[in-house]
């Protein structure tokens, strides 16, 4: 018999988390000096969070689900940085975008 193993999700082939809503993204424990860092067309008007268009992130990049990646990465708010792939906030995106959420991979032989 073969075992399945549980594959880590990767983030930079899907990007669910960063276009499930405009919600998401929102600035928590920042400080006004690491906010600074984000570029101001990328901040929400009203300043509470990441600027999304049609619940997508305007720092992401590429195609959910196929290829991803955050354009501030390292100056990325610290709710995005709290977010971890396989967490229920990052399965709960992954089936909105209709992506696979059990995790496993092909078998080991």
């Amino acid at each position: 018999m073969l075992d399945l193993v549980p594959a880590p999700f990767d983030c930079q082939s899907c990007g669910a988390c960063c276009s499930y809503s405009a919600e998401w993204p929102r600035f928590s424990f920042e400080s006004d000096a690491a906010l600074d860092l984000i570029p101001p067309a990328l901040v929400a008007a009203d300043l509470s969070g990441m600027a999304c268009e049609d619940g997508r992130c305007r720092a992401l990049a590429g195609r959910v689900g196929e290829g991803t990646s955050c354009t501030i990465y390292a100056i990325r708010p610290e709710v995005c940085r709290e977010c971890q792939p396989g967490d229920p906030e990052c399965l709960i995106a992954r089936r909105a975008h209709g992506l696979p959420v059990d995790g496993m991979s092909l078998p080991q032989v």
